[in-house]
C-alpha cells in the first residue's frame, strides 16, 4: 500500500525536525537533498505514485439493493396459496361440490387423491386466512433455507398424513383446508432452530411466535367446522419428523 507524503525529515547532523521540501537544514547547513520535491499546483503535496484501484462490483440483478443479496421468490408457496384461493373461490361461486368432487366428507371408494386434494378447498373465511397465512410465512421461510423441493414435500406430506389419520379413525368426518400442512410445515422450520438452541448456539427466530402460531392452528377446528383435529395431529408429527431430517441437510 502506498504511504503518504512525509510530514517531516530529521537532520542527520543536528537532529533537528525540517521541512521535507527543503534542501539544507535551515539550524546546521547540512545538504539533504540534490533537488526538492515537485509540488503539485496549488501548492499541495506530491500524490502517491499508485492510486488504489476501485473495487469492481458485479451487476445487479432485477430486485436486488446494493448491499443485499437478492433471494429467490418463493414460487412453490406462492402457488399452494394462489390454488388453494382459486378452488376456494370457484367453490363458493357454485362450480362444484367439494364432498362430491375433491374434500373429504363421505366414503373415499378407492378416491385416495382426496387426502391431497382437498387441502385446497375452505368454507370458512376466518380458517382460510389463518391456514393460508402460515402456509405461506413458514413455506416461504422453509423454501429459502431449502429450496422448493423442501416445502413441496413437507406440505403434501403433512396434509396427506393428516387426511389418512383423519379417514382411519373418524371415516366420513369433514376435513378440509391445510391446518395440517400448516403445522407440518411450522413444526418442520422450527425443528432446526430448537436443536441450535439446545447447542447453546444463538440466533434470531422468534420462537415465541411460531408457538402462538401454532396453538392458533390447534384450535382452528374449535370454530372452523370443517376443519379436523386428527388432521392436525398428523401433520404436526410428520413436520417434526420431517424436520428432523432437513436438519442434518445444510442450508441452501
Amino acid at each position: 500500500m502506498a504511504s503518504g507524503p512525509e510530514l517531516f525529515v530529521v537532520c542527520k547532523k543536528c537532529n533537528s525536525e525540517v521541512s521535507p521540501y527543503i534542501t539544507e537544514c535551515p539550524y546546521c547547513g547540512t545538504r539533504l537533498r540534490k533537488r526538492a520535491p515537485k509540488l503539485e499546483k496549488g501548492g499541495g503535496a506530491p500524490r502517491a505514485a499508485r492510486r488504489r484501484e476501485r473495487p469492481k462490483l458485479s451487476r445487479l440483478k432485477p430486485g436486488e439493493i446494493p448491499g443485499v443479496r437478492a433471494d429467490r421468490r418463493p414460487y412453490a408457496t406462492i402457488s399452494l396459496v394462489l390454488i388453494s384461493v382459486l378452488a376456494t373461490l370457484a367453490y363458493q361461486a357454485g362450480a362444484y361440490d367439494p364432498v362430491t368432487n375433491i374434500a373429504l366428507g363421505g366414503t373415499i371408494d378407492g378416491e385416495w387423491w382426496r387426502l391431497v386434494s382437498t387441502l385446497f378447498v375452505y368454507d370458512s373465511t376466518g380458517y382460510e386466512v389463518v391456514a393460508l397465512g402460515a402456509v405461506f410465512l413458514f413455506g416461504w421461510l422453509l423454501e429459502r433455507r431449502h429450496g422448493a423441493w423442501a416445502t413441496l414435500l413437507v406440505f403434501f406430506a403433512g396434509g396427506a398424513v393428516g387426511s389418512a389419520l383423519v379417514v382411519a379413525l373418524d371415516e366420513g368426518a369433514l376435513a378440509w383446508g391445510a391446518n395440517s400442512s400448516a403445522l407440518a410445515l411450522l413444526a418442520a422450520w422450527t425443528i432446526r432452530d430448537v436443536l441450535a438452541r439446545r447447542r447453546g448456539e444463538e440466533d434470531d427466530a422468534d420462537l415465541l411466535g411460531v408457538l402462538v402460531f401454532a396453538v392458533v392452528l390447534v384450535l382452528v377446528p374449535i370454530a372452523a367446522t370443517e376443519a379436523h383435529s386428527l388432521a392436525g395431529l398428523g401433520g404436526g408429527v410428520t413436520g417434526i419428523l420431517l424436520g428432523f431430517l432437513l436438519a442434518r441437510l445444510p442450508q441452501r
